[in-house]
């Protein structure tokens, strides 16, 4: 494409919404992908990306029966608009702050497999959050403790609960509840009917684990073990897989509470495999709003530390 402008056009709102319509598209990796997450039929988003090349005057993206590519001027310029909208989403939060309102958006980003847990009464603080803050635009995102804590550094989340201590000095991370897990099998498994607690302990150094992208797992002398098969970043893939009946793994009680109930599912040995996970509330250093304090306040009131549940025989937690 010619460049119709010898001159870097001033950014408008309209170019705004048309850089966002391209962020979408690259996102999704093409056009027809893009439509249920802009909500804008096929050829809308033709043409508001012509409009948009036109406004730079260069070609973003090449779209046809070859599929979607960036072109090396695409590349480039998506790669600028992370920092312009976080630039423009930070300046919205500046200005609320100085009008002494609480608004713009919120980023909460949480692992799986919390709704069942007592210790986490998550729906309680979204509620007085609610209350506190109607005007504020809450996200809430459900990813693995690795995306959490990367996430809250690059500043894609403003505020995160994990079971990992995020280590980056950047980062404020408060110690709140602890979760008691145990060692779990199906009822398809071999030591489902296998009461010996010797037995089961001597079984499990040669079975196969599902492993937890996040933690490594104790010895068998802890008595936790070693043998791993699987890795997961999610309990809702660990549970799956436990339930197949081929592999062993560790879930939070309160989670599994359903599957054991149903007969079909086990804790192993309880009285000597279990181990507690501290959780952490975690927020940024150097970019915290009136918004995000208050948002984390709330949650502070609802995740109180307390002793974990059981004596585990582990002697700590990970």
């Amino acid at each position: 494409m010619t460049a119709r402008h010898t001159n870097v056009p001033n950014l408008t709102d309209f170019d705004l919404k048309l850089l966002r319509v391209f962020h979408a598209v690259v996102q999704c990796q093409g056009l027809a992908a893009a439509q249920p997450v802009l909500g804008l039929s096929l050829s809308t988003i033709s043409i508001q990306l012509k409009q948009l090349e036109e406004r730079l005057g260069f070609t973003l993206c090449e779209r046809g029966r070859k599929g979607f590519a960036l072109t090396e001027e695409g590349e480039r310029i998506h790669d600028s608009l992370k920092p312009l909208f976080e630039s423009i989403g930070g300046f919205r939060d500046v200005v609320a702050e100085v009008r002494g309102s609480l608004s713009g958006d919120l980023h909460f980003g949480v692992v799986d497999a919390l709704a069942t847990n007592p210790d986490a009464s998550l729906p309680a603080a979204f509620q007085a959050f609610a209350r506190q803050a109607p005007d504020v635009h809450l996200h809430v995102d459900v990813s693995s403790p690795e995306e959490l804590s990367q996430g809250l550094v690059e500043g894609r989340y403003h505020c995160i609960l994990t079971p990992v201590l995020p280590e980056p000095d950047s980062l404020d991370s408060v110690p709140v509840f602890e979760e008691l897990q145990r060692l779990y099998c199906g009822v398809d498994h071999p030591l489902f009917a296998e009461e010996d607690t010797e037995r089961i302990l001597e079984a499990l150094e040669s079975a196969t684990f599902v492993g937890k992208s996040y933690v490594s797992l104790p010895s068998i002398r802890d008595p936790r073990t070693q043998v791993e098969g699987p890795v997961v970043s999610h309990m809702e893939s660990n549970a799956l897989l436990i339930l197949s009946g081929s592999y062993v793994g560790y879930l939070p009680e309160h989670f599994a509470a359903h599957w054991v109930q149903e007969g079909r599912m086990r804790a192993l040995a309880p009285e000597r495999i279990a181990f507690a996970t501290r959780f952490y509330l975690a927020t940024h250093k150097y970019h915290c709003s009136r918004s995000v304090q208050a948002f984390r306040d709330c949650m502070l009131e609802v995740l109180k530390p307390r002793e974990a549940a059981a004596d585990v025989a582990s002697g700590g937690s990970d």
